[in-house]
């Protein structure tokens, strides 16, 4: 009999996974028992399959509001199907509740996530996330812990009203607070939009980064078809959090584990419908990091090669008109699935035990909607981004051209250069500033290390004195973020970042700078030789050559640039 031939040990399971350590396997679990049976529980409940189930609740993050409700469903789900559910606490990351900025905090989260799989005994992990840096931090820590998980989206939040508008967070936001910074909108009247442009808990309804990864998660397969795009409020949401707790039963029984999901095909299925839907810049930031997490990577040239053969075919604002519930009750992610047909891999799997395709096979037809379009008659003729190089971006950069000015797509203007966040802060609004419509807005130390953190500061806002004079887009350019729902001809996370010597830090004010998106280049109209000179003078931010404690000191060491999904380098 060969090694390969020989029986193998059964692994261990519920109570048995994972014992904490005494030097005594039998004490550690006769321990675990006697403490666990504090809480009340039966020998019979402890012998069932263990489902953790992760509970990012805060008070902090109205995105995650519902999040008690879809606990309590998600248990009734577990044990309705024999299991025993667990729920335990990570971190929670809210965009607008994170100083300095959400993605410096994900790195963390996804460390926690990781660790409390790993330390606790579970068969398998319901992931429940919604705010933009949650669901990826989840996926990068069960990827790498490597258990059965499956992902439950807390859903997009309804649209608001005002005078008539219907609204939604945030696009409109930034929309409306471009009108107020112009004049055109009092202090009375912008608060009263602030009570009404996230009229329910949930996430932006638009395609920002939290609706961005809830197609996602369907597209690789590691949340049950149809359940990403449902809204927070709904009773559906709800019965998917159930069906969401009987899945992970049957995966605690027979897999598969995000290893086995998460394969090649299924971000090829990831990278198409992130161009398909007109997604968020941060999406492939985060596809990348779950990527490396696979130990595999997001090739950023087959990506412009998809987004030249897939059209948008989603009309959700910022790319079109409308909302996420608009999208739900057109036939959601399934739909969309049809409607890719040849472009998607297929035969990938998902939780669920379908295929990819036969999601899209068996997807609801509804009659009349427009919001799902066809390949006949897209939104937009290609895919949301496009990937840049130049000698501005020798690692590339992105645009999310679907959402950008076409008059700009092609564009040389002069640089008005803002040496950091705090520095565009102080002068973007000062009259004497040197500006014109048609320049070119540079931001650099912004990225992942120079800011750090990598904030959604790349959405420069129009100098007041344009704005004022009716400018709505000018050409941005920046190694920093912006938030998936914002409008403009913004190019950002130019790699690597000026903070690490990256030539964005080698701008001038005057410098002419060339931005072609049809040619997918952005160049710096200065010689060589020049470039060199300027080369010799660089020195890094105070703060990257100064001591740093704690989290900041071990992120600022390890954090990777953009194309590689900012994650650490140790991970």
């Amino acid at each position: 009999m060969t090694s390969s031939d020989a029986p193998k040990k059964p692994s261990a399971a519920g109570m048995r996974r994972n014992l904490a350590s005494y030097g005594d396997p039998g004490f550690s679990l006769f321990l675990r028992k006697a403490f666990i049976k504090a809480a009340g529980f039966s020998d019979d409940a402890l012998d069932r399959p263990i489902i953790g189930i992760t509970n990012t609740f805060s008070d902090f993050n109205p995105c995650h509001g519902n999040v008690p409700r879809l606990i309590e469903a998600v248990k009734r789900g577990v044990m309705l199907a024999g299991g025993l559910p667990m729920e335990f606490p990570t971190i929670s990351i809210h965009e607008s509740f994170s100083n300095p900025t959400s993605m410096f905090l994900r790195n963390l989260m996804a460390i926690d996530t990781e660790e409390m799989i790993r330390a606790q005994p579970m068969d398998s992990v319901v992931l429940i996330g919604g705010c933009d840096k949650t669901v990826p931090a989840q996926l990068m820590g069960a990827v790498s812990a490597d258990i059965p998980a499956i992902q439950l989206i807390t859903g997009p939040m309804l649209v608001g009203h005002h005078k008539g508008e219907i609204l939604g967070a945030c696009t409109d936001c930034r929309r409306l607070w471009g009108q107020h910074r112009a004049g055109t909108i009092d202090e009375a009247e912008i608060e009263v939009l602030s009570g009404r442009l996230a009229p329910t808990q949930g996430t932006c309804m638009v395609m920002g980064t939290a609706s961005t990864m809830g197609c996602l998660v369907e597209a690789m397969g590691i949340a049950l078809p149809g359940t990403g795009t449902i809204p927070a409020t709904h009773a559906d949401r709800i019965r998917a959090a159930e069906a969401s707790g009987r899945q992970a039963v049957a995966l605690a029984k027979n897999g598969p584990k995000p290893s086995e999901l998460l394969t090649r095909a299924a971000f090829r299925n990831a990278m198409v419908v992130l161009q398909a839907i007109g997604g968020s810049t941060n999406g492939l930031v985060h596809l990348a990091a779950i990527a490396r997490r696979a130990g595999l990577g997001i090739d950023l040239e087959e990506f412009d090669r998809i987004g030249r053969e897939v059209p948008v075919l989603i009309d959700l604002k910022p790319s079109g008109d409308h909302y996420m519930e608009h999208f739900h009750w057109a036939g959601g992610m399934p739909r969309l699935l049809k409607e890719l047909g040849a472009h998607l891999e297929r035969d990938a799997m998902t939780v669920s035990g379908q295929t990819i395709g036969a999601i899209a096979d068996a997807a609801e037809m509804v009659p009349n909607q427009t919001i799902i379009r066809s390949a006949d008659a897209p939104l937009k003729q290609t895919g949301g981004m496009a990937v840049l190089r130049g000698n501005l971006a020798p690692g590339g950069a992105v645009i999310k051209h679907s959402a950008a000015s076409p008059a700009l797509l092609t564009h040389t203007g002069r640089a008005v250069v803002f040496d950091s966040v705090e520095d565009m802060v102080n002068r973007m609004d000062d009259p004497a500033l040197d500006v014109t419509a048609q320049d070119v807005l540079v931001l650099r130390n912004a990225g992942p290390k120079g800011a750090p953190g990598m904030p959604e500061a790349g959405y420069l806002p129009i100098p007041k004195k344009l704005a004022q004079a009716g400018v709505k887009d000018m050409v941005r350019i920046s190694d920093a973020r912006m938030s998936g729902t914002a409008f403009g001809t913004i190019v950002l996370h130019i790699t690597p970042e000026s903070a690490v010597g990256g030539p964005l830090g080698l701008v001038r004010d005057g410098d002419m700078i060339s931005l072609d998106v049809p040619a997918r280049r952005i160049e710096l109209l200065v010689d060589a030789a020049e470039l060199e000179r300027r080369k010799s003078e660089f020195t890094p931010p105070a703060h990257l050559t100064e001591p740093a404690r704690g989290y900041r000191g071990l992120y600022l060491g390890s954090v990777l640039q953009a194309d590689e999904g900012c994650d650490f380098d140790f991970c």
